[in-house]
């Protein structure tokens, strides 16, 4: 597919592209550069990255294990923001 860039470095992504990744208007993406192309791809909403992280198979957790999860989940989550900004 290709694409124009306006003045203004912007781009459209085609319907079909947008189709494949799953993509609808407020949606996050990341831009990755390999060598001399771009790479695009869907960034995960809130609920969709902490979705199962209470999952274990054992008995419910106690809101201090609740706690100590959600803080590790959170921890994960900057990680992974700040090493795609430094990327």
């Amino acid at each position: 597919m290709e694409v124009v860039v306006t003045r203004k470095g912007q781009i459209t992504i085609p319907a079909e592209a947008r189709k494949a990744l799953g993509l609808k208007q407020g949606d996050r993406v990341s831009v990755v550069i390999e060598g001399d192309a771009i790479k695009v791809k869907r960034e995960l909403n809130w609920v969709e990255r902490t979705r199962g992280i209470f999952k274990h198979g054992g008995p419910p957790l106690s809101p201090q294990d609740e706690d100590e999860a959600v803080a590790q989940a959170v921890s994960e989550d900057w990680a992974e923001t700040l090493k795609r900004m430094e990327g």
